[in-house]
């Protein structure tokens, strides 16, 4: 047999409500049987007294008692000598008892009950008459209170067993109702364990039974959210496995191509350090061109990890700086490095808490990307602003624009909008994601407006972080 922590709940509150409901029962029983019992032994003495008083004229002048309800016995004792003597009225075969009870009621009245040897139980009642020479002691049967006794006892333990019964049965069975939704929550747990969430990014199953009451209502609420979350959690999780491993498979394609070529120049330079000693530097220089080139890749790579493993604060050093001095240090560097493009700054003077050295590199970013994607003579502007607790900063060019389809992935890793072109022109798609990590760890946002003629790269960062 199972322990009783081990039974259905609905079981285990139907035994207690019975329980409960037993408990309740025995105590108004007990006060029901016992306040009758006391009713009708009350009544029982006040009629005992009527008679008597009615046969206390009887007794007084005869000495005589007849008038004497059915199955009482009534005896007149005179005091004679010092002794009792009976005179009159009906006396049982034995009156032992209601002697005994007369010589105690000379001076005052007295109650008890006995039993008449072979009669039964009485109820006797004793009082003197007459200066207390005569003495009136009466005797009434309680069978029929016992009777009225033992057949209320009877119909309260039949009634309240019946009721019993069927509290715990019918609560039972509305409990079973009432718990319904919890075992239906249970099965969709169940259901939910049977799935094999490794291969799955979606968890559709809900509980959505009806019924149960408030409470239960709140439970099945709780239950979907939960199930809401975990699914929102699992989907993210397959979201993040995916880009991670599309990570590793462009990061592998992108450091073999100038590994390859480091081997190649690497033989190359053996060859002519043996045969053709002044080629020597120029595949030297190669090797330094594809090492630097390798060296930046990977710098991106480890940034874009570092951003994204940082679980609490970003690995930023904050510092007071006015980002207009950073946007006119970025533009004299790409006049510099990009005469064919001309370039326009608007900056204003906004004091702001941020990475110096990471939002330049934002910005020599976005500035180089407009540069490279966008034929010479194009035009560029730079303008810095502030607006409601925020900087702005916008990066624009009036070149051919960006395409639908790639504004949707122009921040994604190792995304490029032509693949056709080479990496010496194009890079290795991580300039424009570095970005956006970057923008996102100063806790700003970065967006992308393009058309022919128009393409705005918009970042918006909080002043005080």
């Amino acid at each position: 047999m199972k322990p009783l922590s081990q039974w259905r709940l609905g079981t285990r509150l139907a035994l207690g409500l019975g329980a409960l409901a037993l408990a309740v029962f025995l105590v108004v029983g007990t006060i029901l049987v016992v306040s009758m019992q006391s009713f009708l032994d009350t009544q029982l003495d006040k009629q005992m007294q009527i008679s008597q008083t009615n046969a206390a004229d009887e007794v007084r002048y005869h000495e005589d008692v007849t008038k004497i309800p059915q199955g009482w016995y009534s005896v007149v004792y005179k005091v004679e000598n010092g002794e009792l003597r009976p005179k009159g009225g009906e006396a049982p075969k034995d009156r032992e008892e209601m002697d005994d009870l007369a010589k105690k009621a000379l001076t005052t009245e007295v109650m008890s009950t006995d039993y008449l040897r072979d009669e039964g139980k009485f109820r006797l009642r004793a009082c003197p008459i007459v200066n207390n020479e005569i003495v009136l002691v009466s005797a009434a049967p309680m069978q029929d209170l016992d009777n009225t006794f033992r057949q209320l006892v009877t119909v309260c333990v039949i009634a309240f067993v019946l009721a019993l019964v069927g509290l715990v049965v019918g609560g039972k069975a509305l409990l079973r109702k009432g718990l319904r939704p919890l075992s239906d929550m249970a099965n969709t747990a169940h259901d939910i364990a049977s799935h094999d969430l490794t291969d799955s990014s979606r968890l559709a199953v809900r509980a959505d039974s009806n019924g149960g009451g408030v409470e239960v209502d709140e439970l099945r609420e709780a239950f979907n959210k939960m199930l809401a979350h975990i699914d929102t959690s699992l989907a993210a999780r397959t979201v993040a496995e995916q880009r991670l491993r599309r990570f590793i498979a462009d990061a592998s394609h992108e450091l073999r191509t100038p590994l390859t070529s480091l081997r190649g120049y690497a033989d190359l330079f053996r060859y002519a350090a043996a045969n053709e000693p002044g080629e020597r530097e120029k595949h030297l220089e190669k090797l330094r061109s594809e090492a630097a080139r390798m060296s930046v890749l990977l710098d991106d790579l480890l940034l874009l990890a570092r951003l994204d493993s940082a679980e609490s604060e970003p690995p930023l050093r904050l510092e007071e700086l006015d980002l207009a001095v950073i946007a006119e240090a970025a533009a004299d560097a790409f006049r510099a490095a990009r005469p064919s493009h001309s370039l326009e700054v608007d900056a204003d003077t906004v004091t702001m808490r941020a990475d110096a050295t990471r939002l330049r590199q934002v910005l020599d970013n976005l500035l180089t990307n407009a540069a490279v994607h966008t034929p010479a003579g194009t035009s560029v502007s730079l303008q810095v602003t502030a607006s409601d607790g925020w900087a702005v900063v916008k990066v624009s060019d009036t070149g051919p624009g960006i395409a639908d389809a790639d504004q949707e992935r122009i921040f994604d890793r190792f995304y490029r909008v032509d693949d056709s072109r080479t990496r010496q022109r194009g890079g290795s798609g991580l300039g424009l994601a570095v970005v956006q990590s970057l923008v996102q760890a100063h806790g700003g946002t970065i967006e992308l407006t393009s058309r022919p003629g128009a393409t705005v790269f918009t970042i918006r960062l909080p002043r005080r972080l």
